[in-house]
């Protein structure tokens, strides 16, 4: 029996914040990236956070991080990611998922995805397991703090990561003390 490629390209999402993209998140986007004929990384504005990179900093971040995969691109989004995956003709939406407290949240999302369209499925990933207690949140912290987070995201964003910490703490700085 032969298997044959389905006409229509099988279009995949990976959304987030990325702040920043760390070693998790590009595992989770090779994974992904095989599954599919065609993987956007959606970067979302994140109305809801206050985030250590602008958004057109985190959509370059994730850019340089993944440009060795061919079939991934990045682009920003608003609103809600059903919305974007189905605009996107996106037949799944991909969520990686380090833990039992990531997968119970990313279950209730995925029921409530479904309610909103149905015809988009929610694929869980796993990544590697050295790199399943990677968070950006535990990252940003480790980093302002001056820990070594060069096991957790690229070179370049750790770069990055410094800059924006140097100059937080640079003299007449706004975010100084913060």
């Amino acid at each position: 029996m032969t298997s044959q490629r389905p006409a229509t390209p099988r279009n995949a999402v990976y959304s987030g914040t990325f702040d920043p993209f760390t070693l998790g998140h590009v595992d989770v986007v090779r994974r992904a990236a095989g599954l599919f004929d065609h993987l956007i990384i959606a970067v979302a504005v994140a109305h809801h956070k206050k985030t250590l990179f602008s958004l057109q900093e985190r959509v370059e971040l994730a850019q340089l991080a993944t440009q060795s995969i061919a079939t991934v691109s990045v682009v920003p989004f608003d609103g809600l990611i059903m919305d974007f995956c189905v605009a996107q003709n996106a037949c799944a939406v991909v969520r990686g998922v380090r833990n039992l407290t990531d997968f119970d949240y990313e279950a209730q999302m995925a029921a409530m995805n479904r309610k909103l369209a149905a015809q988009v499925e929610t694929v869980f990933l796993l990544p590697d397991a050295p790199l399943q207690c990677i968070s950006s949140t535990l990252v940003r912290e480790i980093s302002k703090l001056g820990g070594d987070v060069s096991q957790m995201v690229s070179p370049q964003i750790a770069q990055a990561l410094g800059r924006v910490h140097a100059q937080a703490q640079a003299p007449g700085s706004a975010a100084k003390g913060a």
